[in-house]
């Protein structure tokens, strides 16, 4: 899309917290072109569900192809509700991702498992996709612990990979994007004018040597290859949440203005929403008024067009509606 004047509206795809059918995919639209305000399509259930490898999905992203036609839908191989050993799932997990593709946001097809990451990765965690005019194709990223022996044994930590694609079923072989030499996750990257931001999670126990440590820092380049990223800000949003993952960042689409969303990942709080009007500042401010799904876990907010919103909500919106106007949704 050339401008955002064009869109009318918001989707929201996310998971929820491990469930029965909490880690599958689930949509939930915005009220109009309001950025903040979203309720539940198809009545709070998942729209998409996975029966391939682990049998459940998490961390979905979106992202729409340069020419406006195509979606291309990645998340996590991953369920937690059927295992929560950690151990397994970061040394002999999934190697694949979940791939969907549609050309109007309703009608997603078969869902696909891809391997993309090396052997001796042990876990592919919360990839996403960006657009790269350079290389003219997409740069799928995630996270991996790798390790230096078959068996995968002895410690690792989680650094960011990279793979490009132009069809989302053939990747270039997988190289090391972000390696701190500490544990990184949760990548998104946004681009203005010129510069992406790269927002990520600093994975380490919070302590003197890492005082920002469980909470999102970001990042800036004019190319996503570069080989050097200038740190923006750290610890971003700590006081108004305790710690921070899974950021989402999108622009609105009537005024400029950036959403960054930090999960708290607390039994009492998820997702708080923050925002600024100068991206390049680095300072964001907590949202105030805004409503969101009960329960929403990793995912992306994806600007979409009065057709595509109309479109989603016919599809699946029929029941929410209705709840909408009773006010029975709500925080």
């Amino acid at each position: 899309m050339s401008s955002s004047h064009e869109y009318a509206g918001y989707l929201f795809v996310h998971f929820k917290h491990e469930a029965a059918d909490g880690e599958q995919i689930y949509f939930a639209l915005s009220e109009g072109n309001h950025p903040l305000r979203f309720h539940d399509l198809n009545g709070g259930k998942p729209v998409l569900f996975s029966a391939l490898g682990e049998c459940g999905v998490r961390d979905p992203h979106i992202v729409r192809s340069p020419d406006g036609e195509r979606f291309y839908m990645v998340a996590t191989d991953l369920c937690l509700y059927t295992s929560l050993d950690w151990d397994r799932h970061q040394r002999r997990g999934s190697r694949s991702i979940m791939v969907w593709e549609s050309r109007d946001l309703v009608d997603w097809g078969e869902g696909r498992l891809v391997e993309v990451a090396p052997p001796e990765a042990g876990n592919t965690w919360a990839p996403e996709s960006v657009w790269d005019p350079e290389q003219e194709a997409y740069l799928v990223h995630w996270s991996s612990k790798l390790y230096d022996n078959v068996e995968h044994e002895g410690e690792s930590y989680n650094r960011i990979m990279y793979a490009t694609t132009r069809d989302f079923r053939e990747f270039s072989k997988p190289r090391v994007w972000i390696d701190r030499g500490w544990a990184t996750i949760d990548t998104t990257v946004i681009c203005h004018e010129g510069l992406y931001y790269r927002f990520l999670k600093d994975e380490r126990t919070r302590s003197g040597e890492a005082p920002n440590g469980k909470s999102v820092f970001c990042e800036t380049a004019d190319s996503l290859t570069a080989a050097d990223w200038k740190l923006l800000a750290e610890g971003i949003g700590l006081g108004a949440i305790s710690r921070g993952e899974g950021p989402l960042v999108y622009r609105s689409n009537t005024e400029d203005k950036w959403f960054l969303w930090l999960d708290e990942f607390t039994p009492e709080r998820r997702y708080v929403p923050f925002e600024t009007t100068d991206l390049a500042g680095g300072q964001w401010t907590p949202s105030k008024d805004f409503r969101l799904p009960k329960d929403p876990c990793h995912g992306v907010v994806l600007p979409v067009t009065a057709e595509e919103y109309e479109r989603l909500s016919t599809a699946w919106g029929d029941r929410v509606r209705s709840n909408v106007s009773q006010g029975s949704l709500g925080r």
